[in-house]
C-alpha cells in the first residue's frame, strides 16, 4: 500500500462512514441526523472531513438534500462494502462465542437447490457438524453478482447464461442437467420420443420468472427460430410448473432429475428435447478460491474438487 493510501485510510473512521451511508439513504443531512440521534451540525462536519481526505467533493448540496457526486458514487460503494464485512465478521466471532466454529454464505439457483443440494449439503454437514450454511436461492445472474459483490462466499449458477458474467470470478465444474419437455398425460406430444424447441412453440408455455436461466433459454431458442414464445404463465418454483402443466394450463421445460425427483406431482410425461443447448452445466464461483476461509474451502472442496477445471465464470 502506498504512503498515501495508507494516510487516507487513517483519516476515515467508521462512524463517518456509517454517517456517509445513512445521508445517502435517506438523502438528507437532517434526516440522517435524527435517524443516528447526531445533530445535523455533526453529520455536516464528519462528511466535510471525509471530502477533505478524500481531496473531492461527495455530495451535491440543495435545498431539497444532497445527491452524490461521481466520487460519492464511488465511495458510498466501497463503504458499504467496508461496513457488510465489519457485521459480518462481528455475526461470525459471536458464532464462534456460541460453540459455532465456521460460517459459509452460499448463493443457488433453482436447479442447483432442487436437484443437487439436498445431497450434497447434508453429506458436508453429517461431517461438519460444526459448520452453518447460510443457503438463499436466486436467479443465476443474481448468484454470481452476490458473489462479486461479497454477500456469498460462493455460487452455484449457470453461469453461461445472458446478464452479467463477472470476468474476476473463478469456476469449478459442478453438475449437469438436461432440460425435457414436460407435458400432460395424453397430449399431442405425448407420443413422441424427442421434440424441437420450434415445436413446443406451437403450443402456450408454462414458465419460470423471466430472467431464469430456463426463460433465457427459450428465450434465446425463439429468437433463433424466428418466432414468438407463447409463454402465457409464469411462476417462481418448479412444484408449480409440474401443477400448471398437469391441469392442462401449458406445456413447460425442466431439468431432467427436477422432473424425476416430482413424478408424484400430476400425471405428466417428459419428452427429450433435441436441442444443444438442452445440456447445461452448473458451476461452483467464487471471487477466489484460494483467498477462501478455511470453512469455505471445505465445502467449495466437497461440492467441487479443486482437480476440476478452475477458470473465468463467464
Amino acid at each position: 500500500m502506498k504512503a498515501h493510501d495508507r494516510h487516507l485510510a487513517r483519516r476515515i473512521d467508521l462512524t463517518s462512514l456509517q454517517l456517509f451511508v445513512a445521508v445517502c439513504e435517506l438523502g438528507s443531512i437532517g434526516r440522517a441526523a435524527e435517524r443516528e440521534f447526531i445533530a445535523a451540525s455533526a453529520v455536516s462536519k464528519r462528511l466535510s472531513d471525509l471530502e477533505a481526505a478524500v481531496g473531492s467533493p461527495l455530495l451535491y448540496r440543495h435545498s431539497r438534500g444532497v445527491a452524490l457526486t461521481p466520487a460519492g458514487e464511488s465511495l458510498l460503494h466501497h463503504a458499504r462494502t467496508v461496513l457488510f464485512g465489519l457485521e459480518r465478521m462481528q455475526a461470525e466471532l459471536g458464532e464462534y462465542a456460541e460453540g459455532v466454529r465456521g460460517h459459509v454464505r452460499v448463493h443457488a439457483n433453482i436447479s442447483a437447490i432442487v436437484q443437487f443440494l439436498p445431497e450434497d449439503l447434508g453429506a458436508f454437514a453429517r461431517g461438519h457438524a460444526e459448520v452453518k450454511i447460510d443457503l438463499q436461492e436466486h436467479l443465476s445472474p443474481d448468484v454470481l453478482q452476490a458473489v462479486r459483490d461479497g454477500a456469498a462466499d460462493l455460487g452455484l449458477c449457470h453461469a453461461g447464461d445472458g446478464g452479467a458474467q463477472p470476468q474476476e470470478l473463478q469456476s469449478r465444474s459442478y453438475r449437469s442437467d438436461r432440460l425435457v419437455l414436460v407435458v400432460p398425460a395424453g397430449h399431442a406430444l405425448a407420443g413422441r420420443d424427442a421434440v424441437r424447441f420450434e415445436d413446443v412453440l406451437d403450443w402456450d408455455i408454462v414458465g419460470l420468472q423471466a430472467n431464469s436461466s430456463i426463460s433465457l433459454a427459450m428465450r434465446r431458442g425463439a429468437a433463433r427460430s424466428g418466432r414468438p414464445l407463447r409463454q402465457r404463465i409464469q411462476v417462481t418454483g418448479l412444484d408449480a410448473m409440474c401443477r400448471m402443466i398437469d391441469n392442462g394450463l401449458g406445456i413447460g421445460l425442466l431439468p431432467d432429475r427436477a422432473f424425476a425427483l416430482m413424478r408424484g406431482v400430476g400425471h405428466l410425461q417428459p419428452i427429450a428435447l433435441d436441442e444443444p443447448w438442452a445440456e447445461r452445466s452448473l458451476k461452483l464461483v467464487a471471487r477466489d478460491f484460494g483467498s477462501l476461509s478455511v470453512t469455505a474451502r471445505l465445502l467449495a472442496d466437497h461440492l467441487a474438487p479443486p482437480d476440476r477445471h478452475q477458470g473465468p465464470a463467464g
